[in-house]
């Protein structure tokens, strides 16, 4: 991580609790070589007991990670960074407008097979992310499954958790896949009117669809980090929380590319 870069992010970290006051022991290293270590593991899809040497001990930066992951604080750093994204587009914090989809990867033998099932309509053994955008290609919310758990199941638990975190927003977007009873449902239980765009059956050959080259474009941001590329987490805790880590990594640097550079 760049100064720059440092100095985008340590402003919108979770405080420790032992600086609020509330007890707790002062941890042994730097926020700044943890989110480093982290961020190296997920760009470089290293295992966790393969972290180079200049890094803190693997235990101890995997300590922090579940930490982060268990208490929901990589989380709630996501979002105030895709907050800060927002409001230097030019945007309102919160989304009005989502965009909804599904990708199978691929799992690794470290998988269970509690949470790994066979998508047969992508081929792939392993393990679903359904996500939800906003429309600059920012995460609302992301929920792993077996890849055989189908869309709009998965949207049904995703939507409720985004419509509560998020008030202001009353449009989404998603596929074909998603028609049926979850569009009732979401306007009926959630206020969310559920917009499928669907591919028209004289289209040839490749065709960019309205709103869904978004969450598209989405997928392809997560396949530059090699964590990313297959499933190699034990718990779809740590998938889901990979996840958040890697878009933490892209959104930092769209900050420091867009602020202003100094005469």
């Amino acid at each position: 991580m760049s100064d720059t870069e440092w100095a985008v992010v340590r402003p919108l970290l979770p405080v420790p609790g032992w600086l609020r006051g509330r007890g707790g022991q002062p941890e042994a290293y730097c926020h700044r070589a943890m989110l480093d270590t982290i961020r190296y593991l997920v760009d470089n899809g290293t295992k966790w007991r393969a972290v180079p040497a200049d890094f803190p001990p693997w235990d101890r930066v995997y300590a922090f990670f579940r930490r982060w992951r268990d208490h929901g604080l990589v989380r709630e750093f996501h979002d105030r960074l895709r907050h800060r994204v927002r409001e230097q587009a030019g945007r309102d914090p919160e989304p009005s407008a989502s965009v909804i989809d599904s990708q199978s990867v691929k799992a690794d033998a470290v998988v269970g097979a509690d949470s790994r099932g066979f998508d047969g309509g992508k081929r792939v053994n392993g393990r679903k992310r359904h996500v939800v955008v906003d429309t600059l290609g920012l995460l609302l919310a992301v929920r792993v499954t077996a890849a055989d758990v189908g869309d709009r199941a998965a949207a049904q638990v995703l939507l409720t958790q985004v419509a509560a975190a998020h008030h202001l927003l009353a449009l989404v977007w998603a596929d074909g896949g998603y028609t049926g009873s979850l569009v009732d449902y979401s306007l009926a239980a959630l206020a969310l009117v559920l917009a499928i765009v669907k591919r028209s059956d004289d289209m040839r050959g490749f065709v960019v669809l309205p709103k869904r080259w978004i969450v598209e474009r989405f997928f392809a941001d997560l396949m530059r980090s090699r964590r990313l590329v297959r499933d190699f987490e034990r718990s779809t805790s740590s998938a889901e929380a990979m996840v958040y880590w890697s878009m933490t990594q892209l959104m930092t640097r769209r900050l420091v590319r867009a602020r202003p550079s100094r005469a």
